[in-house]
């Protein structure tokens, strides 16, 4: 399997190009803001056709990309319909000033095909198999992908906003809620496989093994009520 991944635009945000390998077929996970030249850097690099965008959640720095990064491939966008009014109004899931002063850089906007994703789907895209797991509390229409484990690789997850490197993401802007994350984190997350890797949508890539052992979130939600991470930092836009 290929996964190329990269961090782009101003939010530093990660945009993966997923394959059964080089020269083959792919998916597009989350190209954000200023995304498009590195998409298609990778795509030339390793001789991948686009089939598919798919979008863990709407906020502008994971979409800003989409547009022009579908119509030059043709392909269409996948996300959850309680994110998809953010793809034409991105200002709705910012909250005050949030941002704004990229807004005039952006071309905001839905592709000519999109789709929408729903809870325990299994998305049959470019020989790879996505399983979708409606994950709110970042958004309200978050989600995670999951692919199986497969010969030597272990379980990968693609977890968005939900799941980061020691921490999870923020749930201060609209549509965001605490009590929604914490139980997107137990439900989605906990059940994992300790070997299952990581791979988030701000920072670097790391295990359910090790966010089990040190996240101060995920440790509270397999705790129990009375771990309190409340001073913990959270990420994301």
């Amino acid at each position: 399997m290929l996964i190329a991944g990269f961090p782009a635009g101003a939010w530093g945000t990660n945009c993966y190009l997923v394959a059964p390998a080089a020269g083959e077929e792919c998916v597009i996970i989350d190209p954000g803001h200023e995304a498009a030249e590195g998409v298609e850097e990778t795509l030339k690099k390793h001789r991948l056709k686009p089939v598919a965008v798919v979008l863990t959640h709407g906020h502008i720095d994971h979409v800003a990309s989409v547009v022009p990064v579908c119509g030059a491939h043709g392909v269409p966008a996948w996300i959850h319909p309680e994110d998809r009014y953010m793809m034409t109004d991105p200002s709705m899931g910012l909250g005050r000033s949030i941002g704004m002063p990229l807004m005039g850089e952006l071309t905001v906007g839905e592709p000519d095909d999109v789709k929408e994703l729903t809870d325990g789907a299994k998305l049959e895209l470019a020989g790879l198999e996505l399983s979708v797991a409606h994950a709110p509390g970042h958004t309200k229409g978050s989600v995670t992908f999951g692919l199986p484990e497969a010969a030597d690789i272990p379980p990968i997850f693609f977890s968005g906003d939900l799941l980061f490197a020691g921490s999870i993401g923020r749930t201060d802007l609209p549509g965001g809620d605490m009590a929604e994350m914490l139980d997107s984190l137990a439900r989605v997350c906990l059940p994992l496989d300790d070997s299952t890797v990581v791979l988030s949508g701000h920072g670097p890539q790391t295990t359910i093994g090790q966010e089990r052992a040190t996240n101060p979130y995920l440790r509270q939600v397999a705790a129990g009520p009375a771990a309190d991470p409340a001073s913990a930092p959270r990420r994301g836009m």
